[in-house]
């Protein structure tokens, strides 16, 4: 893989887990979520999931946009990175009783689609399929 395809999927990666970070931190800061370390009912894993979806597809998008070539490849690049990422993450996770088992499981297996939307959306907009 290229320098150049590499970068693409790196700041693609690091953009997901910033935002969705930053977003996390607010929703505590405000009362949203429980304090840090208290486990998240369903509709507050719903929630997290659904931006998590929103900032995954950017995320895509973007690492598109950077691709040199093949931007689809490098969305689903990203993707599998992610899967992996859900993967490292439902296994840290399983039986701690963090938050619904169904929310690490979601998170792992809406990788790969909601990466090849962002990569999509991109070959749509660009005209570079």
């Amino acid at each position: 893989m290229q320098k150049q395809s590499v970068i693409a999927v790196g700041v693609g990666v690091v953009v997901v887990i910033v935002a969705t970070t930053l977003v996390d931190i607010a929703l505590h800061v405000a009362g949203v979520y429980p304090a840090m370390g208290q486990p998240l009912n369903d509709g507050l894993a719903l929630l997290a999931t659904s931006y998590r979806l929103v900032i995954s597809v950017a995320g895509a998008w973007l690492t598109a946009r950077l691709a040199p070539g093949q931007p689809m490849k490098h969305a689903m690049a990203l993707g599998y990175v992610g899967t992996a990422l859900g993967l490292i993450g439902l296994i840290a996770t399983w039986g701690k009783g963090l938050g619904p088992t169904w929310y690490p499981i979601a998170l792992t297996v809406l990788a790969i689609p909601q990466c090849w939307f962002g990569g999509r959306l991109y070959g749509l907009s660009s005209g570079r399929p």
